[in-house]
């Protein structure tokens, strides 16, 4: 994953020892070595061999080595190099060629993927591999701003990343909750609005050599105008908040009066926002980006530029007085204005600007990057906003759809394509769709859920970026991603392992075998009904609960759901046995968890949900035995008590499965 192309398996294998060695030919980057080194040491954790060859430091070191990997030229990170590599396997040799040493790395991933083994050996099956990518954006974008990640966490998902063929990193460093870059020319700005968390220069810039390495490109995002409190929270100076001056005193004194703002400790939609009337929100903002666009090498910079109200610009006259001024009758208009101000800011020092979709007008540089995010929630048509982009004449990333906090399952991100089906696009407009990204907004994730927030559904939307337009079968993918879920936990992600770290917790370090076994039919709640309003929870609230233990796609729900439809499809004993084994441990799962909350008070707030899966359990059961003294109507009233919402942030995902048993 993501599926190849083209692969053609052949007969015979070729067998591993400890004798296989690497060689590298050609003209490749320097990152090859360390991207070599990598693939070899995790090639000898999987089997144990003790290989012979440690690091790789040189061209042609080993003429003779068993795998050949010859790249023509030098990557070079960014959009619209070749990423394509040939991966052919017989008994004697492995041979990697490449354009590029970004095209060797993915063949290098594909490689370890083909990985297959008997009892006592380890072998790759001959085979040939010709690979690449269907689209030329495949990213992935995590917020640091609402919660901080530390770099280990950064660095952890670039390795998921690459892993995955996926060759960008967005990073959301600026928001109304924190300013998270160090910033030497304007300490205020991590001094009054990052809480103490931030990431120093030097942190950014080995994160950006670490992405390089990997074949990836960093973009960052400060978000402007709006989502502003942060930045207004160090220079209130350049806000848009009107104060009505009503005394002498104060019309007198009225440089002092400044709106005191602060960061954001709840989600959602705020009004602080940059004042695009005052001169010197433009020079802070150019002397802002002078300080960060050199941290970061890539031709792209993220400005933002969502979920403007407009507010504070319609309560205040001098910006009513300015857009009057400047011929702009609408905030639209107005934004334009300001966004069209960062252009030359951002080309000074080679940056493309990119922004979410509220930045496209018709006066909008048609150099910008046009991020379609809005859907249904939002009253539009799920990727509107890309093809008018495309129409327009603007380049533009897909990231509706992959909105992977949203815990949706994985099924409606990997049946997402960036490519519109009915839109009635020229070969020019399809070309301008640049291809996609996840998008990681992290309200409600820590650095201890992050990566299950993200893997493994990040695979599946990895896969849909890369491979063939007709590669969808949904049951496929899925058994393809549960190994290449463990294979990144090999990596160093932890969104398998942390669950265990949180159950442990809810059950005061007690045996925790029922809560898991429970989580396993629950998931959070989808959309953003966990955090009623934006306010149930603060961005220092405790995500340590059984919600954050429990992930979309719950695996004992699906088990049961397609048991549940093998057993109405065919009522064999052997189906049926199927069935009643789920009733038989979710009776005993309610039984262990009350006696686990005597000495647990977390578990307090599960025991309803797991009660009526219970009572549900039972009345089904007798059901399936032909000894239940219910009426239809009786019986779907003790199932409907399974669609509740109302308990621990998560709802049964068996619901629909227990209807259809009625």
């Amino acid at each position: 994953m993501p599926w190849p192309q083209n692969i053609v398996l052949k007969e015979g294998n070729f067998a591993l020892t400890k004798n296989f060695k690497v060689n590298i030919s050609g003209n490749p980057n320097p990152r090859i070595f360390a991207g070599v080194t990598r693939f070899l040491r995790r090639l000898d954790g999987r089997t144990g061999l003790f290989f012979e060859q440690g690091f790789i430091t040189k061209l042609n070191e080993f003429p003779n080595a068993e795998l050949q990997i010859n790249c023509t030229k030098s990557g070079k990170i960014g959009l619209y190099e070749d990423e394509s590599y040939v991966v052919e396997i017989t008994a004697n040799q492995i041979k990697i060629n490449a354009t590029s040493d970004l095209g060797a790395l993915h063949g290098l991933e594909s490689l370890l993927q083909m990985l297959q083994n008997n009892s006592t050996s380890y072998y790759f099956p001959n085979a040939q591999i010709f690979d690449f990518p269907r689209f030329t954006w495949r990213g992935l974008m995590i917020d640091a701003a609402r919660h901080f990640q530390p770099v280990d966490v950064i660095k952890r998902n670039l390795d998921g990343l690459a892993a995955m063929k996926m060759n960008v990193f967005h990073w959301h460093l600026v928001d109304d909750q924190g300013w998270r870059i160090e910033m030497k020319k304007h300490p205020k700005l991590t001094e009054l609005a990052s809480d103490g968390q931030y990431y120093t220069q030097q942190e950014i810039k080995d994160i950006v050599k670490y992405a390089d390495e990997r074949g990836i490109l960093i973009v960052p995002e400060i978000d402007v105008p709006g989502h502003g409190s942060a930045i207004l929270t160090a220079y209130p100076e350049i806000g848009s908040k009107f104060i009505s001056l009503k005394t002498d005193f104060e019309k007198k004194n009225q440089g002092a009066a400044i709106v005191n703002y602060g960061i954001e400790r709840n989600a959602g939609v705020f009004s602080p926002t940059l004042d695009p009337s005052n001169p010197k929100t433009y020079q802070l903002l150019s002397e802002f980006f002078d300080e960060v666009c050199p941290l970061f090498p890539g031709a792209y910079f993220h400005i933002g530029g969502d979920e403007n109200e407009g507010k504070d610009w319609d309560e205040n006259p001098k910006i009513q007085q300015f857009k009057k001024a400047h011929g702009l009758t609408t905030n639209h208009e107005l934004q334009t204005y300001f966004t069209m101000q960062l252009v030359p800011m951002l080309k000074k020092h080679g940056k493309q600007l990119m922004g979410w979709e509220e930045i496209m007008t018709k006066n909008m540089s048609k150099d910008a990057i046009i991020h379609s995010w809005k859907g249904v929630n939002e009253g539009v048509l799920p990727g509107k906003s890309l093809v008018d982009a495309v129409k327009n004449g603007y380049k533009t990333v897909l990231s509706n759809g992959f909105y992977i906090d949203l815990m949706y399952p994985v099924a409606s991100h990997y049946l997402t394509d960036p490519m519109p089906q009915n839109a009635d696009l020229s070969a020019e407009e399809k070309a301008r769709i640049l291809g996609g990204e996840a998008t990681m907004w992290t309200e409600l994730a820590s650095s201890t859920t992050l990566d299950s927030r993200i893997w493994p559904r990040t695979a599946a939307i990895a896969e849909r970026l890369w491979s063939a337009e007709d590669i969808k079968h949904v049951a496929n993918m899925r058994k393809r991603l549960e190994n290449v879920s463990f294979r990144l936990e090999e990596l160093g992600l932890t969104h398998i392992r942390n669950k265990e770290v949180i159950l442990r917790n809810i059950a005061n370090n007690q045996n925790t075998a029922s809560l898991a076994d429970f989580s396993n039919v629950c998931e959070p709640l989808k959309g953003y009904s966990r955090n009623k309003g934006g306010t149930e929870y603060q961005m220092y609230s405790p995500l340590t609960l059984f919600a954050d233990a429990c992930t979309p796609d719950a695996t004992d729900a699906l088990v049961f759901n397609n048991a549940v439809d093998a057993y109405l499809t065919n009522k064999t004993p052997e189906n049926k046995a199927k069935v009643v084994v789920f009733f038989n441990k979710w009776i005993s799962v309610n039984k262990d968890l009350k006696t686990l909350s005597a000495n647990a008070p977390l578990v307090q707030s599960i025991l309803p949900l797991a009660q009526k899966l219970n009572n549900a359990s039972v009345a089904l059961l007798l059901v399936l035995d032909n000894k239940s003294t219910l009426q239809k109507e009786e019986l779907k009233k003790i199932v409907e008590q399974c669609n509740t919402k109302e308990h621990a942030d998560v709802e049964l995902a068996v619901y629909e499965s227990l209807l259809k048993l009625i």
